[in-house]
């Protein structure tokens, strides 16, 4: 493959806002789907988080399909919620993109440690990832599936080769973390603004 795995998510965050500055919905979508790849060359340990992720972005995509030009401004779908006060409902759009931001920040978290610490395995890596960002959020049960997943972990180099393909992959996954966290930091604050950071797994 051209460039490493980041290579078409990198391309695909410069059109992920709006001349005006606002985060657009489906370049959004579109960088978060394109970094999937990744997380397959995880194998089974992240079977979970794959999911989450591909299940909460079909959920915004429909919502966002169901009108592009009323929820093209991915907040739209928030602020629609919230007036409806339907947002705080487990299949809403506000907690799939709440939990969609926090499983990003848990890939960026992990992209940061692989390059931090590069005498970890990637067990630890993982654990130390999960730490700081999910584990918060989630109950005993998800917890618990996590930790064992993590445990299933490939090993770093093969992981490492795998996802290099031609490009100089540590500057793109560096790349990657600078140019993603704005966005998932904007999410945060956005969220937050309404009340809507600190919904927990049910």
């Amino acid at each position: 493959m051209e460039g490493s795995v980041f290579t078409p998510s990198l391309e695909g965050m410069k059109h992920v806002k709006s001349e005006t500055g606002e985060i657009l919905t489906k370049p959004f979508l579109d960088v978060c789907k394109l970094i999937l790849p990744v997380i397959d060359k995880f194998g089974a340990a992240m079977a979970l988080v794959k999911s989450d992720i591909g299940g909460n972005i079909s959920r915004l995509e429909d919502k966002y399909s169901s009108n592009p030009t009323e929820f093209n401004l991915l907040y739209s779908m928030v602020e629609v919620e919230v007036a409806a006060k339907t947002a705080k409902g487990s299949s809403s759009c506000t907690n799939g993109l709440l939990w969609l931001t926090r499983a990003m920040d848990f890939l960026v978290e992990l992209f940061h440690n692989l390059l931090q610490h590069p005498d970890w395995t990637m067990s630890q890596v993982c654990t130390d990832s999960y730490g700081k960002t999910l584990k918060q959020w989630h109950g005993w049960l998800a917890s618990s599936s996590f930790s064992l997943a993590m445990k299933l972990a490939p090993d770093r180099k093969k992981f490492m080769d795998v996802i290099s393909g031609t490009g100089d992959v540590n500057a793109d996954m560096e790349a990657f973390c600078t140019s993603f966290s704005p966005f998932l930091e904007e999410n945060h604050k956005f969220l937050a603004s309404k009340g809507l950071d600190n919904l927990k797994a049910s």
